[in-house]
């Protein structure tokens, strides 16, 4: 039997909001990864974290990560305005990342940013933990085998709540810090696991709005038509507008069945009367509370972190990848700016 491989060293960058999963993750896989540095505005605020995992140092500088010679790795969970920066200079030290979605603010930062790790031989993944549903990897498996059939329609429904008191927050949906609203926010992840079991989206046509349910700078109520690369068409209608929130849902049907994932349970109904179940729901954050869910996922993302820094093989979602979301989104939002409609006359 071979030896265990020793556990990856890691930096912590940022225990804002999205930190709570990944502290918890970093918990259960202690014998395979291990913490060595926080960094945060306040060192206050991380030296509360390093109580956590004894022997982490806390700072406020990314510099003393830069120039820790034994550092592997870092999870980067800062808001989507700092990620370039921050990602290019950890890149250049050659130190691998887990960045927490989006990529970036926009499109042209997101490639940058991928270019940069690409460059430099570091691992990138990103925290798109839908991917690793136990329900959308078989439901992933059945599209690799081709076993709906060639897809004749499909829909995407992310019906969330947010309450005003969440974009409250300085800085929180605009695009100033976030890069945008409902769509880069929340809905990314039901679109990235969208676009990883049906494939590229070729055409959009799109209609945004902050509705009347918050006071904010970007879109909160997205609907759109989009057409797959294989012609089938699909419908997207994404919002946080909708109380008191629902699981997210995604609807592929092809010619010899339906397949529906809502939240983390599958169901397909087959042509030939069978019917397939995997999966279960769970909590996942769709109501006001945005952390109500479990680590769970987030554990599976840092597991397969850690195995593709130490093997050298790709992630599961490596930023190359996530990029295609990444420019669904921007397709979509500049679609809503068209002026092209046709009015009805009543």
């Amino acid at each position: 039997m071979s030896a265990a491989a020793p556990r990856l060293r890691v930096a912590v960058i940022g225990t804002g909001l999205a930190w709570a999963p990944h502290r918890d993750s970093l918990r259960d896989l202690s014998d395979r990864v291990e913490v060595r540095c926080f960094v945060g505005r306040t060192m206050e605020r991380v030296a509360q974290q390093c109580a956590h995992f004894p022997g982490a140092r806390a700072t406020t500088s990314i510099e003393e990560v830069l120039e820790d010679r034994s550092l592997q790795a870092a999870l980067v969970l800062t808001p989507p305005s700092t990620h370039l920066e921050i990602a290019t200079r950890l890149a250049a030290r050659g130190i691998h990342i887990l960045l927490e979605k989006p990529l970036d603010v926009d499109v042209q930062r997101a490639e940058t940013l991928v270019g940069a790790c690409e460059g430099h031989g570091v691992t990138l993944a990103v925290v798109f933990q839908h991917r690793l549903r136990p329900a959308a990897l078989r439901l992933r498996q059945l599209m690799d085998e081709g076993a709906l059939g060639p897809l004749t329609n499909a829909a995407v429904d992310v019906r969330w709540w947010r309450p005003q008191s969440y974009y409250d927050a300085p800085g929180r949906g605009t695009k100033a810090r976030d890069g945008g609203g409902v769509l880069l926010t929340q809905a990314i992840h039901t679109l990235d696991l969208f676009l990883h079991l049906a494939g590229p989206v070729v055409e959009v046509a799109a209609l945004a709005a902050t509705s009347k349910a918050h006071r904010m700078e970007c879109e909160d109520v997205v609907t759109a038509a989009v057409r797959l690369q294989d012609g089938a068409l699909a419908t997207i209608n994404a919002t946080t507008a909708a109380f008191p929130g629902s699981a997210d849902r995604i609807e592929l049907s092809g010619t010899l069945g339906t397949a529906t994932l809502v939240g983390g349970e599958l169901t397909v109904c087959w042509l030939d009367g069978r019917e397939e179940h995997a999966g279960a729901q769970a909590a996942l954050g769709a109501g006001a509370d945005p952390m109500a869910f479990s680590h769970e996922l987030h554990r599976a993302v840092l597991n397969d972190f850690v195995r593709a820094v130490q093997t050298r093989s790709p992630p599961s979602a490596s930023g190359r990848s996530a990029l295609a979301v990444h420019r669904l989104i921007d397709a979509l939002l500049l679609s809503a700016q068209s002026p092209n409609f046709v009015p009805l006359n009543s």
